[in-house]
């Protein structure tokens, strides 16, 4: 029998975090209890004024919102970036999304042909790559350096020919960020060359010193792109936005009616809420800062000593080159040896992810600290 056909597009690799997760979930369905550290996914649930937002909502017909997104959830987002960041936005440059990967797929559509290549610092996020790939793009990795905390500088991308060029601060594994200044050297090598600049702004809101700049703090070109993820605490609700330079909307918008039809009309419903909860996701932000603190202190008893400083986010990144040169391997080793599931480097670093591994602070801190006591004691054995 002849293999099925299929295309180089869909030759990406895979999510290893998903895979840990997975290995994780068939040790709990045999029985063992495992800490969670490998997922950046929040340990609570949507506001309660999310939920109780959708409940009242039930008894309506929840059908297709128009492409972009609800008005009113438009408006409710660009009030943010007025209180965030001091950013008058106009609401219709905002494009409400079916979480931030789809925002992802949107704009590198819209952006870049097929062969355009597009730069992206490393360590970094890896669906990136993958989206990329996905869509006939090249993407281009740029090793950022420690002196930098890990994040990418302009003299990094020196003599690159690029057509685009994705940031995220804070960052996914690392946690650090940028400062404005390193921000805007950044917006301003892109728009000296003609390169499309994409912040990823993901993380914002969960900052334990000063917070967050925003690209649009900067220049109105940068593409933005944020979700309910995270610092809202809505994974599964899949639902994030972007924000489009203005000459772009129409394009967008052609793009999202053809491929997406509209983001859940539900998840809607509870996100323009969500922006009012401000009580209850300080207070989850609060936790992440305690988990913090613990993390800082517990993972270099462990003999992890060697972390990036996280600013932000619920990661810590460790450079593990003295335990092991397979962190794929190594991270097994922790899953079965003290039932704590962590994140191989590889995932986040072609090139130097075999030495890392990343440590997610995003669960209950009773869980945290139970999984550093854990750590310490498989260590100690080791």
């Amino acid at each position: 029998m002849s293999a099925s056909r299929g295309s180089r597009r869909g030759d990406v690799d895979p999510f290893i975090v998903m895979d840990v997760m997975e290995r994780a979930r068939a040790a709990e369905t045999a029985g063992r209890r495992i800490i969670h550290m490998e997922v950046g996914q929040p340990g609570t649930g949507a506001p309660a004024g999310a939920r109780a937002a959708l409940a009242r909502a039930l008894d309506q017909p929840l059908g297709y919102t128009v492409a972009l997104g609800l008005p009113e959830l438009r408006a409710g987002i660009a009030a943010l970036y007025r209180r965030w960041y001091g950013v008058e936005l106009d609401p219709a440059r905002v494009v409400v999304t079916t979480g931030s990967s789809s925002a992802f797929i949107l704009a590198f559509t819209a952006l870049f042909e097929a062969g355009d290549r597009v730069a992206l610092g490393e360590p970094g996020y890896p669906s990136y790559r993958q989206i990329l790939r996905a869509l006939s793009l090249v993407p281009v990795g740029v090793p950022s350096r420690d002196e930098n905390r890990l994040q990418p500088v302009p003299e990094d991308l020196a003599g690159l020919e690029v057509e685009g060029l994705i940031v995220a601060s804070p960052g996914n594994p690392t946690g650090t960020m940028l400062t404005r200044e390193a921000l805007a050297a950044l917006v301003g090598w892109a728009e000296a060359r003609g390169v499309a600049f994409v912040s990823d702004e993901i993380y914002h809101g969960l900052h334990y010193g000063d917070r967050a700049v925003s690209a649009l703090e900067i220049s109105q070109n940068p593409w933005v792109i944020n979700s309910f993820s995270k610092y809202f605490s809505m994974t599964g609700w899949r639902v994030g936005w972007m924000v489009v330079p203005e000459d772009q909307i129409r394009r967008v918008e052609r793009l999202a009616q053809n491929l997406f039809i509209c983001p859940p009309h539900a998840s809607q419903i509870a996100a323009l809420a969500a922006l009012d909860c401000i009580d209850e996701l300080e207070a989850n932000r609060a936790t992440y800062a305690e988990n913090r603190r613990l993390m800082l202190e517990g993972l270099p008893k462990a003999g992890f000593t060697k972390i990036a400083p996280p600013d932000g986010a619920f990661y810590v990144y460790a450079d593990v080159s003295d335990l092991t040169t397979d962190s794929l391997a190594f991270a097994g080793e922790i899953l079965d040896g003290a039932g704590v599931a962590v994140t191989p480097g590889i995932d986040f670093d072609p090139l130097r992810g075999a030495r890392t591994l990343r440590f997610s602070y995003a669960r209950a801190t009773a869980d945290i600290a139970e999984g550093l006591e854990r750590l310490a004691a498989f260590m100690a054995r080791r």
